[in-house]
């Protein structure tokens, strides 16, 4: 009988923090505005498909996590991503990786957003990336794929233009595809729901 209580309290727990910490909670799709030294962007997200994703996300975005920060990979006709560095390439403090969400049914196409992982499924926090091609390779089939949790509704003639940029090997950093001009993430904040 205390166990079951026990696991009761737990759960009663789980759910009150987990709702304490829901941003934005009612809105199905929330859009965020990001202001980058290249022009801004307009973001939907899905919450619908990828609820734990967006909510990480969203926590970044009103903690001013993703302020100041640099697109530190890109490559053309592919992807551009960003949300884990400043502009000396120090690294930003990060919560808890979060639930590999890419069965959900969104790919990887043009345009859309998704979270970046090392090569274990669940590891995804911070760092994100915009699909500048259908990258079909990048979505789940017989092993965990990238998870897609909205997609770019303003500004994709912005992220087009990031995937054009000179490049170069960053000997300090030991990374391939690192602009030359950094591309700054200046600021990006939920917007009001409609």
């Amino acid at each position: 009988m205390r166990l079951i209580t026990l696991l009761i309290a737990c759960c009663i727990t789980f759910f009150a923090i987990a709702e304490k910490n829901n941003i934005d909670p009612d809105n199905l799709f929330p859009k965020v505005k990001i202001e980058t030294s290249m022009g801004i962007i307009i973001v939907e997200l899905d919450r619908i498909k990828a609820p734990v994703t967006v909510n990480n996300f969203l926590t970044y975005v009103v903690e001013g996590e993703f302020d100041n920060t640099v697109f530190h990979r890109v490559i053309e006709e592919f992807i551009v991503q960003g949300g884990g560095y400043d502009k000396d390439f120090t690294m930003k403090k990060t919560y808890p990786d979060i639930v590999n969400e890419s069965g959900n049914g969104n790919k990887n196409d043009l345009g859309t957003i998704a979270m970046a992982k090392e090569r274990y499924p669940h590891s995804a926090n911070r760092q994100f990336f915009f699909n500048l091609s259908d990258n079909t390779n990048l979505d789940p089939g017989r092993e965990w794929g990238y998870a897609v949790f909205g997609e770019v509704v303003e500004g994709l003639d912005v992220i087009e233009a990031m995937g054009k940029v000179k490049t170069e090997y960053n000997e300090l950093m030991g990374w391939d595809d690192v602009p030359i001009e950094p591309i700054t993430l200046i600021k990006a904040t939920l917007l009001p729901a409609e």
